[in-house]
């Protein structure tokens, strides 16, 4: 059963991306491939994954995260994860990128005041026009710039820059990954304005549309930082992007939404699991004294809700403080460390 998964959840980056079968016909996208292989893995990643993250030999996702992490992978759908603060639900991105060498994690950090422009493209209009009128006062001093009057378009490519979900979209042979962290905390606008962008695999730029006779071609900055080519003001993938929209599971979200996405219900984490993700973090440390913070940790009152960060912090400043069990200090600060985050202070 396991032979088809592709992503295995071992932390061991593979070639399995290559076994990976044709989408079925209604995810197929037919963007001609031209973007650049994706950047190597960021720091954010290493952060996320921990000193021992890439051999995953402690923190590994349970079978029903690889199953539906390889069910988004297999039906181009994205992947919406719910569950509380800390239980992995950003961190599901970063792993499924290194594992499948699927290079930077494209990251879209929602706010109430998001849009679905912000995630495709910035158009900096008045720095157009405030670099038009320094041309013109240059030329009219006898210092214009030919080149730059020239350029088709009027050089508006340098004053595009592709969002975080834009760049996802750029046509390529191999998917990239975008993470939209925190998507309950949008407007209720949002989730049915990402409807069409994900359905169709496909965006476009007016202010590119309306130039296309005369620029078919421009270049913009995506967000990694490179210059790509727009043709004709439209933007369309070739591989679907593997997508993780992230929940806290503060709101509900359109039926629409979640019919066209594959759900993922992370659990409060474990036992095991902190131990797994505490050891990723810290290889070489105390087990016996992360036991008993893990302890204090779990040792949480009906509805209190505490976050893995929270632990983590914990951990590392009793390890720089050199406490030890019997230090007055160390109880009383890691208890203020580990305060249930939903309790008034």
């Amino acid at each position: 059963m396991s032979e088809w998964l592709i992503y295995r959840g071992t932390g061991a980056p593979h070639d399995g991306m290559e076994r990976l079968p044709a989408p079925p016909p209604w995810r197929e996208f037919d963007g001609d491939p031209q973007a650049p292989p994706p950047a190597a893995l960021e720091p954010s990643s290493e952060r996320r994954l921990g000193q021992r993250g890439r051999e995953a030999s402690h923190h590994r996702p349970s079978t029903r995260e690889c199953e539906m992490v390889n069910a988004a992978l297999y039906l181009r759908r994205p992947l919406l994860v719910t569950g509380q603060a800390g239980s992995g639900k950003s961190t599901l991105a970063h792993s499924v990128a290194y594992e499948l060498k699927l290079g930077r994690v494209l990251t879209w950090p929602i706010v109430s005041r998001s849009t679905l422009r912000d995630g495709l493209y910035a158009y900096d209009a008045i720095g157009r026009l405030q670099d038009a009128q320094l041309e013109r006062a240059e030329r009219r001093a006898g210092a214009a710039d030919a080149d730059a009057a020239e350029e088709p378009g009027g050089g508006i490519g340098r004053y595009i820059r592709l969002g975080p979900l834009g760049t996802a979209l750029l046509p390529s042979t191999r998917p990239r990954v975008l993470l939209v962290d925190e998507l309950d905390k949008s407007d209720i606008d949002l989730p049915n304005d990402l409807l069409h962008v994900l359905e169709a695999g496909e965006f476009t730029i007016p202010e590119l549309e309306r130039i296309a006779d005369r620029a078919p071609v421009v270049e913009v900055l995506s967000d990694d930082g490179t210059k790509v080519p727009v043709r004709g003001g439209r933007v369309r993938c070739g591989a679907f992007p593997f997508i993780v929209l992230t929940s806290n599971g503060e709101r509900e979200f359109p039926a629409p939404l979640r019919r066209r996405c594959i759900e993922l219900q992370l659990p409060v984490p474990d036992r095991a699991r902190l131990t797994g993700m505490v050891r990723a973090h810290f290889p070489d440390g105390d087990d016996e004294r992360f036991a008993e913070l893990i302890d204090r940790f779990l040792a949480a009152g009906p509805g209190d809700v505490r976050a893995v960060d929270q632990l983590l912090n914990a951990i590392e400043l009793t390890r720089q403080a050199d406490w030890d069990q019997t230090d007055g200090s160390a109880r009383r600060v890691t208890e203020e460390l580990m305060r249930p985050i939903n309790r008034p202070r």
